[in-house]
């Protein structure tokens, strides 16, 4: 395997401007080269919904364990129906009341269901025949004892770990969830309410992760560079204070505290994003630099922070997002040489239209768009009529 060849040198851009932004791909191709899962681990089922299962589980027993009723009534032998009706009621002296579940008395081959049967005094009758099996789930109907259950790969959900419970497992091999800290660098203008921390939660939780910690930093280049450098998370978000104006110290706190690999990507909204490691080469935490402009925040973790969190989480690294084919009403214009990211809505004919630029800020057009639509760098945009598809927001 041929090396990569080091980055080139990242500089201060402080008072100077981005002289180069990195092409988006340079920066995917760090993540994927850096960030992987931790390794999996034996976790009780209470703790795995979301995760990732690590092995293949087979059933460890067979499910149900022996014939049960499937429905509500009382077990028969189903021979001791036959020719019931309503004008000719069958008395039933064998039946045995029974719930769902429960497994299917001796002597029984069938569960009449109330609705089928009547009570006389203190006898049972049958209104209607029940064939051999009726109202009965057999053993081993849904699995035995070493079949396949779930694959690996399988991001649990609810109704997977109730299986899992089933069979008989009380833990499984599941990927843990990388410990995610968010870090909001220098806070928000003046007089604005702050808006990244609940925002960046609710998407490190959409793509398996889990937040270690969300904390409001000064644009104090120590207090960032210990903030990096503080043990405990698997992978550090760090919004704000990223771009050219004297007080966005996130990108030198980043090389003080580790190394500072890319800072400036090829991308609208997000361009002054940039990526590290904490603590050094050997052993480092990847660290994510986003900017702190809300929309700019919003799509540099769509297209870049959201890829290293899955890959943490052992998750397909790609986009989670559904997606729809469509065509644009009206032409997204973009620029050569940048990734645009471009809010959009569908029109009452289900066509793509434009909600805002890439270039324009805030979260309010992002609010009123059902998805966007990404146009790569070597693209002018897209005209009005053109096949396009659109992620849609969750």
């Amino acid at each position: 395997m041929t090396a990569r060849p080091p980055p080139p040198p990242v500089h201060d851009v402080r008072g100077r401007g981005f002289t180069r932004r990195a092409p988006l791909t340079e920066a995917w191709d760090w993540v994927d080269a850096r960030i992987a899962p931790p390794p999996a681990r034996i976790l009780p089922l209470a703790a795995c919904s979301g995760l990732r299962l690590a092995d293949a589980v087979a059933a460890a027993g067979d499910w149900p364990p022996a014939d049960r009723a499937a429905v509500d009534g009382y077990g028969v032998a189903a021979a001791d129906t036959l020719g019931a009706g309503s004008y000719n009621p069958v008395s039933l002296t064998a039946a045995v009341a029974v719930s769902a579940g429960d497994p299917l008395p001796p002597g029984c081959d069938a569960v009449i269901p109330y609705e089928a049967a009547q009570a006389v005094g203190p006898f049972i009758e049958a209104i209607d025949a029940v064939a051999p099996g009726s109202g009965v789930e057999r053993r081993g109907a849904w699995t035995v004892a070493g079949s396949p259950l779930l694959p690996a790969g399988r991001r649990l959900r609810p109704a997977d770990l109730g299986l899992l419970a089933a069979a008989g497992h009380s833990a499984v091999p599941a990927q843990p969830a990388p410990r995610v800290r968010i870090l909001i660098a220098g806070g928000p203008k003046a007089g604005a309410p702050e808006q990244l921390g609940a925002m960046l939660a609710a998407l490190v939780g959409r793509d398996g992760g889990v937040v270690e910690a969300v904390e409001e930093l000064p644009a104090d280049l120590a207090a960032l560079a210990d903030a990096f450098a503080r043990p405990g998370a698997d992978l550090i978000l760090s919004a704000g204070r990223t771009g050219t104006g004297p007080d966005d110290v996130a990108p030198p706190a980043l090389a003080q505290a580790g190394s500072l690999d890319l800072h400036g990507i090829a991308m609208r909204p997000g361009g002054s994003a940039g990526l590290g490691l904490a603590g050094g080469p050997a052993g480092g935490v990847p660290v994510l630099l986003l900017p702190g402009e809300p929309m700019a925040a919003l799509a540099a973790y769509e297209l870049l922070a959201g890829r290293a969190v899955r890959r943490a989480a052992g998750l397909p690294a790609a986009l989670p997002h559904a997606t729809v084919e469509a065509v644009t009403a009206r032409k997204l214009v973009s620029e050569i040489g940048s990734f645009d990211l471009h809010r959009v809505r569908l029109d009452e004919g289900g066509r793509v239209e434009p909600v805002a630029s890439p270039g324009w800020p805030g979260l309010a057009a992002a609010a009123r768009a059902d998805g966007f639509v990404l146009i790569g760098a070597d693209s002018e945009g897209v005209p009005d009529g053109a096949a396009v598809i659109m992620y849609r927001f969750a």
